[in-house]
């Protein structure tokens, strides 16, 4: 059935409220410290001078660049007027708040900003919670990054941002050194677009892999190939980043491709409460599936080649 949310209501960008002084002297926590969640760290360190960090692990080179670490949730939580989570997904985040330890225990205000690829509707159900159990002293935005290890690297994020409008303004001031924030429309906003935009990855990856075995099997290396669509139409952001893995075979992994089938399961979602009906999400989710299933999900997303390879016959 048709709801009435984010994935409902078209929403061009909106500008964001102006920041604020408030919003640049902003306490900050970063939650996560992965293959993306490290090098945000990193530059938002850089440009504020202070961070606090709580991650399965220590990272020594954050830490003696002057970061601070949280032995627990709690403690990042009372020492900061806003966190960054970086974690795979909200299932991942879930024991964080709960318990003595849990980012609810310290009973202070706080903004939750989630930067992975997560439900809109988890986002809108978890939002639900936080107003319940904290009071309303949590808050909470989604703000999912794109633009890859790469783009978490150099700064250049493409960030997309659902909630209210007061606290997405914070985000936008609070990220800016992380990349380009804009904000898409109330809560879940950011979530639907990255589900869109992990459509179109997976589509596109899927694609090239095809394409390069089709053309290595006849005889044309993937290398020449890649010259000539980065030249046309085909040519595109994916085939540049992955453009030296497809050709070496080289699938040590940056964003996992199991993530993938995690990503489709949220476009799927949207497309049943917009009572919409994709052509190819299907026939990608079942891709995805099958390279799972392969044994390949902790490869990087380039080793759909292998897949399709093997798929069709020997390497």
């Amino acid at each position: 059935m048709r709801t009435d949310d984010a994935s409902s209501t078209p929403a061009s960008p909106a500008a964001p409220a102006p920041s604020t002084a408030e919003d640049a002297s902003a306490r900050l926590g970063v939650i996560g410290l992965g293959s993306m969640g490290e090098p945000m760290a990193g530059h938002l360190l850089a440009a504020r001078g202070s961070l606090v960090l709580h991650s399965r692990s220590r990272r020594p080179a954050l830490l003696e660049a002057g970061a601070t670490w949280a032995e627990t949730p709690r403690e990042l939580a009372e020492q900061v007027d806003a966190a960054l989570v970086m974690l795979p997904d909200l299932p991942q985040l879930a024991p964080m708040l709960e318990g003595p330890d849990g980012l609810l225990a310290a009973g202070t205000e706080l903004l939750l900003m989630i930067g992975s690829t997560s439900s809109p509707r988890g986002i809108r159900e978890l939002a639900e919670r936080l107003e319940r159990e904290s009071e309303g002293l949590v808050r909470l935005v989604d703000v999912p990054v794109s633009g890859g290890e790469s783009g978490a690297r150099a700064g250049t994020l493409s960030i997309v941002a659902g909630g209210a409008e007061e606290d997405v303004a914070r985000a936008t001031t609070l990220l800016a050194p992380c990349g380009t924030v804009r904000h898409l429309g109330p809560l879940g906003a950011g979530e639907v677009a990255k589900a869109c935009n992990q459509m179109i990855v997976g589509a596109t990856m899927m694609a090239l892999a095809e394409a390069t075995v089709l053309a290595e099997r006849s005889g044309i290396a993937p290398a020449a190939l890649f010259e000539v669509l980065s030249g046309g139409y085909a040519g595109s952001r994916l085939l540049e980043d992955k453009r030296e893995k497809l050709i070496a075979g080289d699938y040590s992994p940056g964003g996992i491709a199991a993530y993938m089938t995690k990503d489709l399961g949220f476009a799927a979602d949207v497309a049943e409460d917009t009572e919409s009906a994709p052509a190819l999400l299907g026939a990608l989710r079942s891709a995805y599936d099958e390279l799972v299933a392969a044994g390949l999900g902790e490869e990087d997303l380039s080793v759909a080649r292998r897949f399709i390879a093997e798929r069709h016959g020997a390497e």
